[in-house]
């Protein structure tokens, strides 16, 4: 009786090891692109997104669908939007000395308080790109700075100040679709 039932658990567990393989490459196959992609990586490149010449801070048409931040890096400028596509709130940026290229990524990581890489206290940091080593994530200085980077100095950190560091972090959660564009 022992190795009749060793035998049957045996083929039960085959068959949910082969239930769940067939399940996972289901699940693979059918991800959408911007959750497929390569951590830091972009999906596709975004063409240059079409400006509201009236008005500057209005989100630029092109820039995707629903919930998002989108981030203009000809503009240094953020968008935070909701999954209606009304912009819950734009601000200016420093830009870091590494761009990420245009495309949509997801948020990797977040941390609450750190150093960055050039020595200042930050907070709030989001990342979501990587490019060449280089991580590329928005963050606010502690002491408020908002200083631009030393050009001589490869860092990725988009400064932002810390009233909006604070909107960044609380919108922007680990697989939040983050749009860069020109």
């Amino acid at each position: 009786m022992a190795s009749s039932s060793a035998g049957f658990v045996t083929g039960l567990t085959a068959a949910a090891m082969v239930t769940v393989g067939y399940l996972a490459y289901q699940a693979s196959a059918n991800v959408p692109a911007e959750l497929g992609a390569q951590a830091g990586k972009p999906v596709a490149a975004a063409p240059k997104a079409p400006r509201d010449k009236r008005n500057p801070a209005a989100l630029p048409t092109g820039s995707g669908r629903g919930e998002r931040v989108v981030y203009s890096l000809d503009d240094d400028r953020v968008w935070l939007v909701s999954p209606g596509n009304k912009v819950l709130r734009t601000f200016r940026v420093t830009p870091s000395a590494v761009d990420p290229s245009p495309g949509v990524y997801a948020v990797t990581s977040r941390s609450n308080r750190i150093t960055g890489t050039d020595g200042t206290l930050i907070e709030h940091v989001v990342r979501f790109a990587s490019v060449d080593s280089v991580t590329i994530g928005f963050s606010a200085a502690v002491d408020g700075s908002t200083a631009a980077p030393d050009r001589r100095t490869r860092t990725g950190g988009i400064r932002e100040s810390r009233a909006d560091g604070d909107a960044m972090w609380d919108f922007a959660t680990i697989g939040q679709k983050v749009v860069v564009i020109r």
